[in-house]
């Protein structure tokens, strides 16, 4: 193959040329980018302002096309994002119609866009609903979380959450099946120390389905834990032919694990152990297993101590 060899002048000709042609192909393409156009996009209805009484739905999807005027940037950079488009829609008539015409609404909802990038026409333009009877309910707030405590800590008291109960509207039969709401998940690792939040409530699925409020304060009190040991009384519990009953021994010792804060005031009362008679009079044992009927909430038995006791039943 032959070898084509280019003068100094011949290589700065070409290099000049190459230059030259990117440029011009940049400018045409910014200028080209910068023209307007019109070009369909596809957007998604959110519906306000829903009728009090009333819960409805969509005959068809709450995704319509929508033709926007804009820039060639504004529609590539469209085209690039997955990120869908959404324009609010005010159905407030539905109180006396079963349908909302979009193009009505134009002003409105190109208020809420740039000046630059406005909707001239939705397709369909007319949104067609059916409705049934609507219903307020209240239930709980379930929180959904994942928390790592940090060696030695743990929760030391009920997580408080406010408000504890959400307001839904919606249609009865979907209400009706509702038992509580769930929050957005809380994730916390290496917790050492109180932990305080604003967590938003999970959106409905339904467009016709309504929540309030949309936002609860969670707080949960975390702290430093500690062993403890009582020795805690031995109840009988069963006895219903023997008027004596002599339990050895009649205490156990109990250890458990319990926050810093709450060491001082957590004592024998707290606890209720118990030993069943009716492990001998139904079973024939020959020993009597101790359970813990009753203990705080926040603190965590390592062990007791025995868990089996012997007794002498005196007629």
């Amino acid at each position: 193959m032959a070898i084509i060899k280019l003068s100094k002048a011949e290589r700065r000709r070409i290099s000049a040329f190459i230059t030259c042609f990117l440029l011009a192909l940049v400018a045409w393409i910014f200028v080209t980018l910068s023209n307007n156009y019109t070009f369909p996009v596809k957007v998604v209805l959110n519906f306000k302002n829903q009728p009090l009484h009333k819960a409805f739905y969509a005959l068809q999807a709450d995704t319509v096309n929508a033709l926007v005027g804009g820039t060639g940037w504004q529609k590539l950079f469209i085209n690039l994002s997955s990120k869908s488009q959404s324009v609010d829609v005010d159905v407030q008539k539905l109180d006396v119609q079963n349908y909302i015409v979009l193009s009505n609404q134009l002003r409105q909802i190109n208020a809420q866009s740039e000046k630059n990038k406005q909707i001239i026409s939705f397709n369909p333009d007319t949104v067609f609903f059916d409705f049934t009877a609507r219903k307020v309910k209240r239930v709980p707030v379930v929180m959904n979380y994942r928390i790592q405590y940090d060696k030695q800590f743990a929760r030391s008291d009920d997580i408080n959450i406010k408000p504890e109960y959400v307001t839904i509207s919606g249609p009865i039969a979907y209400v009706d099946t509702v038992t509580n709401w769930k929050t957005d998940s809380l994730i916390v690792q290496n917790a050492s120390s109180d932990i305080h939040s604003r967590l938003k409530l999970l959106l409905p699925k339904e467009n016709n389905v309504s929540i309030y409020p949309k936002t609860v304060d969670v707080d949960i009190p975390v702290d430093e834990f500690t062993e403890k040991t009582l020795e805690v009384p031995v109840k009988l519990i069963n006895n219903k032919s023997y008027s004596n009953v002599v339990l050895f021994p009649k205490k156990v010792k109990v250890t458990f694990t319990v926050s810093l804060n709450n060491y001082p005031a957590i004592n024998t009362e707290f606890f209720e152990a118990v030993a069943n008679l009716d492990d001998w009079q139904k079973n024939g044992s020959t020993t009597l297993s101790v359970k813990l009927k009753q203990q705080p909430d926040f603190c965590k038995i390592v062990n007791m101590q025995p868990a089996s006791i012997n007794f002498i039943v005196r007629k």
